[in-house]
């Protein structure tokens, strides 16, 4: 998946503005960049069902901002909902 030296650490996750972040209430699922877009791609099961429709559709945004084409047939259709 994700390499272990992209994870960000908790001063650089403290300082992003709560717009870069999937779920911004909780700061989690941060997508300042295209491999964050691909990590809450695959991280996505994780999320709380009832929040799932919400983070989906935010990392649709974020991945056409970074040009990541979104795979994940769970994104997908949880971004229909």
């Amino acid at each position: 998946m994700s390499n272990p030296n992209d994870r960000l650490s908790y001063e650089e996750k403290k300082e992003l503005p709560d717009s870069v972040f999937g779920l911004p209430e909780r700061r989690e699922y941060p997508m300042p960049d295209a491999a964050h877009v691909r990590a809450a791609e695959a991280y996505f099961r994780y999320c709380p069902e009832e929040l799932k429709p919400r983070l989906a559709r935010t990392i649709l945004e974020r991945a056409s901002e970074f040009g990541v084409d979104v795979e994940s047939p769970a994104v997908l259709h949880y971004a229909q909902k």
